[in-house]
């Protein structure tokens, strides 16, 4: 299946998304189902309170908390307060809690969602899915964001959204601490397409983000030997160094270890999606293109940083069959005075994947496919 209308699909930034929100969910025949999460993060509400605000009653939630072994206790008091809140906010809620980790240390949140969602039958009335990807972790989001997008597409009428809460600078201050093992994201492994003819060429875009350095190098590890490397980097972004500033946090990995030429690296928007998902794709296009009928091309995303470059990976690996391959965190920290200074600095974006709006372009069939 392909999604023409995705190169260009209906998106809003920050002011324009309360303006989206207010004139489209306003209709009375508006019935929305938001799945986000109710963890520590500061920016859990957000979304939740800016929906329930224009539509009351019409609005039902499903709340995932996601568990880690023993998490901070602060960080424990906050997703508790969060909780509360997200059930006063949206009246018809249930919090769902999904063990991340099984007893025997395993990475089993991915298919835990995947189980919870596909358990679930969406009421026929309806009209409009919203997945907050705001606090989620890409363990949880991008399988139910795939799970969403097939039921919304399967139904034809009713419409899939992603929006998103970016804070860059809350992201960089939140520590995490990664498992032993990376692996590939629930429904995202993208070797259905292989058929071993070919020897596979691997080329791996990993997100380069504060403080993922570890992360980055157990999954380059897990990755192995790959045709090229190319790290995607913010720019342009809020902080118009970062990209630099990121080059200087991993000079080792990018010189010594992973030998990135510097023209291989892709920089794209920190705050539009739809760069780092064009970016990926015409990347992807033209890797085909080069090692056709020599190779067996095979594209592996790590979206480890920024939400919004994740959701244009997520895009991509969605249209594309792309391998995201990640490591799961174990537990994360964030200093209360750090929450407070950078919550001020929230962007946020709404972007409209599937629905009636787009009319015959929701979904054509390939010819393959049809």
């Amino acid at each position: 299946m392909t999604r023409p209308h995705w190169d260009n699909c209906i998106t809003h930034f920050d002011g324009a998304v309360a303006e989206f929100v207010q004139s489209y969910f306003a209709e009375p025949n508006r019935r929305c189902l938001l799945v986000a999460a109710a963890g520590f993060d500061p920016r859990s509400q957000r979304v939740p309170a800016l929906l329930a605000a224009t539509l009351g009653d019409r609005l039902s939630a499903i709340f995932i908390r996601e568990e880690r072994g023993q998490p901070d206790q602060d960080l424990l008091e906050r997703a508790d307060a969060n909780e509360a809140a997200l059930k006063e906010i949206v009246f018809e809620a249930r919090v769902e809690t999904i063990d991340v980790f099984g007893d025997d240390g395993a990475a089993v949140g991915g298919p835990r969602i995947a189980a919870l969602l596909n358990s679930i039958a969406i009421d026929e009335s309806v009209t409009d899915v919203v997945l907050d990807l705001s606090a989620l972790s890409i363990g949880i989001g991008f399988p139910a964001a795939k799970i969403l997008l097939a039921d919304c597409e399967d139904a034809k009428a009713r419409a899939f959204h992603l929006l998103i809460v970016s804070n860059p600078e809350l992201d960089d201050r939140i520590v995490s601490e990664p498992a032993d093992n990376a692996m590939s994201v629930k429904g995202f492994s993208g070797t259905g397409h292989l058929d071993g003819t070919l020897e596979t060429a691997q080329i791996w875009l990993p997100q380069l983000a504060e403080g993922r350095r570890r992360a980055l190098t157990s999954i380059g590890t897990a990755v192995n030997e790959c045709y090229k490397i190319c790290p995607v980097l913010p720019f342009p972004a809020r902080d118009p160094r970062r990209a630099d500033t990121l080059i200087g946090e991993f000079e080792n990995e990018l010189v010594n270890e992973w030998a990135v030429d510097p023209r291989d690296l892709v920089y794209v928007s920190e705050w539009n999606p739809l760069d780092s998902y064009r970016s990926i794709s015409l990347l992807k296009s033209r890797y085909d293109k080069t090692v056709e009928g020599t190779f067996q091309p095979r594209m592996i995303l790590s979206p480890v940083g920024s939400k919004v470059m994740a959701a244009g990976a997520l895009m991509a690996a969605l249209e594309h069959d792309l391998t995201v391959q990640y490591i799961e965190t174990v537990r994360y920290e964030l200093s209360g005075d750090q929450a407070q200074q950078t919550t001020g600095n929230d962007q946020m974006v709404h972007v409209l994947l599937s629905g009636p709006v787009y009319g015959d372009y929701n979904a054509v069939a390939t010819p393959e496919e049809a």
